[in-house]
């Protein structure tokens, strides 16, 4: 396969050049990575902005912009031919429940949906994973299934969550929904240290608890020491609502 590798957390992330290694074992890989970290960039683009590609190597660019930047361009600009698939990770902690929506991570593997094989987001629950090589190849195990059955995954995102585990602590792999959240903690407010007091300063705290529900969810997959797969639906279809909107809107 000829493989779009990208992430958030930038070109020379140690998750991500270890994938990277261990899949160009077996197929042509190309990184098309940020610059800079672009964590919680989730689908934005530099939408009216110059954006720089620097090419590292031969197969590996450092993009200037965000993560969905680098999946726009590695896509229809940077290669003169099409990509089988986008992968993107493996991440430097875990995306779950609601925070897919902001999950930079997430955002550079949408824009690989229409590719012959489905795009696929990989991420550990750990900032400094303990057995990275054991998380790549367990990874490419999972690709490869996936691969084998994309018909059934057209439009759609993958979404794979790793526990921080070594080969021998692993339990197995669930297949998942999408965990909803609690409401999430008050955002901290910082020292005003501007000459201005009417401004001020803030920073995100933590997302809400995840919330049990009546289904196995990624974040209890996780907790429990199991490797979560979810498929999140970006087919952006949504023929199926029309009849009920016109019936509500001409009531």
């Amino acid at each position: 396969m000829k493989i779009l590798l990208t992430n958030d957390d930038g070109y020379d992330a140690d998750n991500l050049k270890n994938l990277y290694e261990k899949l160009s074992k077996d197929h042509e890989v190309w990184i098309v990575a940020p610059k800079n970290n672009c964590s919680g960039m989730s689908a934005a683009i530099s939408y009216l902005k110059e954006i720089e590609v620097i090419k590292i190597d031969e197969r590996i660019y450092a993009v200037d912009g965000t993560p969905a930047d680098c999946s726009y361009l590695g896509l229809l600009s940077i290669v003169d031919f099409e990509f089988d698939i986008v992968i993107s990770g493996i991440n430097h902690g875990a995306n779950i429940g609601n925070d897919v929506i902001y999950s930079g991570t997430v955002g550079a593997a949408v824009g690989g949906r229409n590719l012959k094989y489905p795009p696929i987001a990989i991420s550990v629950a750990s900032y400094d994973a303990k057995d990275i090589d054991f998380i790549s190849k367990k990874s490419i195990e999972i690709i490869n299934k996936i691969v084998t059955f994309h018909d059934s995954f057209k439009g759609k995102v993958i979404n794979i969550n790793f526990p921080d585990i070594s080969e021998n602590e692993f339990k197995g792999i669930r297949a998942t929904g999408m965990s909803k959240r609690d409401v999430p903690a008050r955002p901290i407010k910082l020292e005003n240290t501007s000459e201005n007091e009417n401004v001020s300063k803030f920073r995100y705290a933590y997302s809400g608890e995840p919330i049990k529900d009546n289904f196995i969810t990624d974040a209890e997959a996780i907790k429990d020491g199991y490797v979560s797969v979810s498929v999140l639906d970006y087919s952006l279809n949504s023929k199926e609502f029309i009849n009920d909107l016109s019936d509500l809107i001409n009531e």
